[in-house]
């Protein structure tokens, strides 16, 4: 038995974490940011899989029979071939699983109009994700998407409650919703954007739901562990909490605070 593994490129899976956590407190958790390499949106796809696998591997290593990318790069850009190609041969038995599919397969239950805007960064815009994967679940509903570079840099640098924040929120959300004025739907697929969820919607018209992945990626895990018995009976439950970067771990701590909500002792892990 062990415990769930967390994987993110940096900080902004702890959104999901805290989501998770919040929805299944008993579990075990393993943390794993690779702070060191980060962001992985403007790498290569080979580049992509490759330091999500080998973060994968390791989450295995300490025993972690149940792996999710809280990352939407990992998610869009590795999640699949790790899942095909990589894990009948490295760890059958084992489970890797990402953010984008459970919000997807939601999206189309919550829009009335049919039209969705999508906010995130330029790599998950890029790799056209989110309107893949929404097409299969509801092929009548017609996706907009938007990349928004200068939301991570103000959450990471402690702006995004700042005044100076308001005008790049103000200028995303009025450029997505000018690409329709149907849209009554924006997805954040960013695990950094619920931060910046009560100046969105302060800024926000009336009618327009916000989705934010941590709460739906809960929900989902709750029902994935639910159908599967084998999986959650491997699960370990001590309530522990355990987080690794491949950073400093000073760095990661206090930034950590503002992600998860509380404060939190990370080990560094040498990759």
């Amino acid at each position: 038995m062990g415990p769930i593994g967390i994987f993110d490129s940096g900080y902004g899976g702890l959104t999901v974490l805290k989501e998770i956590v919040a929805e299944l407190p008993d579990y075990d958790y393993i943390y794993l940011g690779d702070n060191a390499r980060a962001p992985y949106g403007n790498r290569g796809f080979d580049t992509i899989h490759a330091y999500t696998l080998e973060c994968v591997q390791q989450l295995f290593n300490m025993g972690c029979p149940l792996v999710i990318l809280a990352c939407n790069t990992a998610s869009a850009k590795a999640l699949r071939t790790i899942q095909q190609k990589d894990l009948p041969n490295i760890a059958p038995d084992n489970r890797v699983l990402g953010v984008i599919r459970p919000t997807t397969e939601m999206v189309g239950t919550i829009t009335q109009t049919g039209e969705v805007g999508i906010l995130a960064t330029n790599g998950t815009v890029n790799s056209e994700s989110y309107p893949i994967e929404i097409h299969k679940f509801f092929p009548h509903v017609k996706t907009y998407q938007l990349a928004c570079p200068m939301w991570v840099p103000l959450i990471e640098n402690d702006e995004h409650e700042s005044e100076g924040a308001d005008y790049f929120v103000k200028e995303y959300l009025g450029k997505i919703l000018s690409l329709s004025s149907d849209i009554d739907t924006l997805v954040l697929g960013c695990t950094h954007y619920p931060l910046l969820m009560k100046k969105i919607k302060q800024f926000l018209p009336g009618g327009v739901t916000v989705l934010s992945q941590g709460k739906i990626v809960a929900h989902s895990l709750k029902d994935y562990l639910k159908r599967h018995p084998e999986m959650e009976s491997r699960l370990q439950k001590g309530q522990h909490r355990t987080f690794y970067t491949t950073d400093d771990p000073a760095i990661f701590d206090k930034m950590a605070e503002i992600f998860f909500g509380k404060s939190v002792t990370s080990k560094k892990l040498v990759l």
